[in-house]
Order: structure tokens, then sequence, then C-alpha cells
């Protein structure tokens, strides 16, 4: 484990050697970063690390995005999250796997109180619609521990929240 400034990611391209894949979790909110700030970590960051992880080796690099991701959305969070993907892909990796997961249910340690109330009735909700609205993360990790562990031809391959929920399942 290495602890890295992201602003300065360049001088931390040593972190970045020997690995055959990389998984790739971070993100922030608007909220907390502000709407540069969201794009710089989302966007910027992921895209610096993908580059930095492609030169020292990686040949499988593993996205978690976002559902509904699109560049071309007219929400900020949607675009966002959309170019970042094609960032990443356009990195060159032997394998791109993004996983789009809905809300991602989890214990936050810092205080979302809008959040907390969606989870509750996502959490109703997942009872009967167990792969509509939300995943659990601990499912979103096991889907992308799966990816590596499965074959796969495809060059790039995206899987939406029913398919993170049944890899997950694997």
């Amino acid at each position: 484990q290495a602890v890295v400034d992201f602003e300065r990611l360049a001088e931390h391209a040593a972190a970045f050697q020997g690995h055959d894949v990389g998984f790739c979790c971070l993100g922030t909110t608007r909220a907390k970063a502000g709407a540069d700030g969201f794009v710089r970590v989302d966007r910027d960051y992921v895209a610096q690390a993908a580059e930095l992880a492609r030169a020292g080796g990686c040949k499988h690099f593993i996205l978690q995005s976002s559902q509904g991701a699109n560049a071309q959305s007219s929400f900020l969070y949607l675009r966002v999250k959309g170019e970042v993907e094609n960032l990443v892909q356009a990195v060159g990796f032997d394998r791109c796997t993004i996983l789009r997961p809905a809300v991602l249910l989890c214990k936050r340690q810092e205080s979302r109180p809008m959040e907390w109330v969606t989870r509750q009735f996502l959490g109703v909700v997942a009872r009967v619609f167990p792969t509509a609205y939300s995943v659990p993360v601990e499912t979103v990790a096991r889907a992308m521990v799966a990816c590596v562990l499965q074959p796969g031809e495809e060059k790039v391959k995206v899987l939406e929240n029913k398919a993170i929920h049944e890899l997950g399942k694997a």
C-alpha cells in the first residue's frame, strides 16, 4: 500500500509500477469538494492514475463508475463519470472493465442525512427489487475481484447494476 499526493501524482509513478491489475474506486461528492473539486477528483485524478498504471505495466484496469454515466449528460455527476470512462478506455489497457453500480449501500463515517434517508428507503425497495436501484458495496467488491478471475476476450466490458449483482454472487 502506498500513500500518494494526488495533486502531485506524477511524482509517485513508482507506486504504479509492476501491477498486472488496477482497481479504481476513487471519488468524492460535489457537496464535499465543490464542482471543480469533484471534476478534479472523479475525472482528472482517475484518468492520471490510469495513465500511470498503464505506463507501469498494468494490463487490466477495473473502474467503478456510476449507473447512468454519459459524457453527453447535462448533469455534472453523470457527465464526469461518462468522460472518465472514455478517458480510461483511451489509455489502451489490454482489458478495461467498467462497473456502473446504482446507489451504493454502505455505512459511512461521515454524516450525509439525505443519503441516509435514501439508503433506508432503497434498503426496503431492495428486498422486493434487489437489483434495480441499489447494490451493497461488498457485492461491488466481489464483482470487481470476479472480473479479474474470470477470463475475458472483450477489450472493454461494461457491467450495469444487475450484472454487478450477478457477478458479485458468483
